[in-house]
């Protein structure tokens, strides 16, 4: 479980210019590394590098990494214009923090700063002769590295912002946070399975001062405010749910809390997050499906494949796994409810693609899957969605033979 600490530098981490950076930072050290490094180099093989060479190299390089550079900035702006007007704006954060897009463009800056720190300390002389032996074995060094990374490059170029490609990350990452959420299905506290009948009427309700969607929760600061205080702390908004200042965020039963640092565990900002939000995720794989099946993009394979994903997706909160015991005794902590995860999935889907035969049949055979899992809460919202589907396929479709299909499939959820 990570701390808002440890969640905010999390987020940090996975920006690009944090490792732009750091790979900057890389190519200054290691272009100076020959000034430290020089005393150890034999002057014999100093003397067969010629003097030119490296200054010759290292201009090159300078002049090439600042026009691939450039090249990659534009190429990735068009991937993310692609994403949002083919996929949706809400997979843009899962492209901008693509680990191989951010390597590759941190290598390019990082050599054209190695390139650049290393001529301007060749031209004012601070390398000498066994110094400029090491830069140009560094630079040897670089240049493979650059190749390398080139090829990556190129091979991930042919797939970078394509909608099968955002739409296997948007999946990925629902999927890391449902299991995530699986190993601690009430964020390692004790679970809240009503909120508004388990809550005690004398606890002090606060609200937050601003309007925003729930990003994170720090459980263990929750935990150690009510051990301080003697108390207990109801969480009233799961992460991914819109906080304002006229709902209640949490309650606080049996001893007296700062209000201030009680906030301060709840992060508001004015977007979902991926981290502690499972339904988020879902929610971006319906608006991929939601989208394919509009007049404008008429894509029906990708419906059909989104529905496959959900399924995935879904079937992962039911598969077997270790979870770990809730340890924390004081603080309660609502579940994700099948129902809302359901709601999520396939409600803009069966609307959506209610005039789509295909689109019905592959979501009825979903729901059927889902239902066969063990999961009693899973039966009775899989026939729900059913039944639900297919009065809005009745409605819409004309052909008898297609609705008979639909009734057939709906008959066995």
């Amino acid at each position: 479980m990570i701390g808002r600490w440890g969640w905010i530098v999390r987020r940090i981490t996975r920006r690009i210019w944090f490792r732009a950076g750091l790979f900057s930072l890389l190519g200054v050290v290691t272009a100076l590394l020959g000034t430290w490094a020089s005393p150890f180099i034999p002057l014999n093989i100093s003397t067969k590098i010629g003097s030119d060479a490296v200054d010759n190299i290292l201009g090159i390089l300078a002049s090439s990494m600042l026009t691939v550079t450039t090249f990659s900035l534009s190429t990735m702006v068009s991937a993310y214009s692609a994403a949002t007007s083919n996929v949706t704006p809400r997979a843009n954060v899962l492209i901008m923090e693509d680990s191989t897009t951010q390597n590759v463009l941190s290598t390019f800056i990082g050599t054209f700063l190695f390139s650049l720190v290393g001529i301007i300390a060749l031209s004012t002389g601070t390398y000498g002769e066994r110094g400029r032996a090491i830069l140009f074995g560094v630079t040897i060094l670089v240049i493979v590295f650059i190749i390398v990374t080139l090829l990556r490059w190129i091979d991930h170029l042919s797939r970078l912002g394509r909608v099968t490609e955002t739409t296997q990350r948007v999946e990925e990452a629902a999927l890391s946070a449902i299991r995530e959420r699986r190993r601690r299905p009430h964020l390692g506290a004790r679970p809240l399975l009503d909120r508004t009948k388990d809550v005690p009427e004398s606890a002090n309700r606060l609200a937050p001062t601003a309007i925003g969607y729930v990003q994170h929760i720090d459980v263990e600061a929750l935990s150690e405010l009510a051990t301080k205080a003697n108390a207990r702390v109801f969480v009233l908004r799961l992460p991914g749910e819109l906080a304002d200042p006229t709902q209640p965020i949490a309650a606080v039963n049996g001893g007296s809390i700062d209000e201030a640092a009680l906030r301060d565990c709840f992060t508001i900002g004015d977007r979902r997050s991926f981290d502690q939000d499972p339904r988020f995720g879902i929610c971006v794989l319906t608006e991929v499906g939601s989208r394919a099946l509009s007049p404008a993009t008429n894509d029906l394979g990708t419906a059909v494949d989104v529905i496959s994903r959900l399924l995935r997706v879904l079937a992962a909160w039911v598969e077997p796994a270790d979870e770990i015991t809730d340890e924390i005794d004081n603080v309660f902590v609502p579940p994700l409810r099948a129902d809302d995860l359901f709601d999520d999935a396939f409600l803009a889907m069966a609307r959506d693609g209610a005039t789509v035969v295909e689109v019905g049949t592959r979501l009825q055979k979903a729901l059927l899957t889902l239902s066969r899992l063990g999961n009693p809460d899973y039966v009775e919202a899989a026939r729900r969605h059913s039944r639900e589907a297919l009065a809005r396929a009745e409605l819409a479709l004309t052909f008898e033979a297609d609705k008979d299909r639909l009734r057939a499939l709906s008959a066995h959820v």
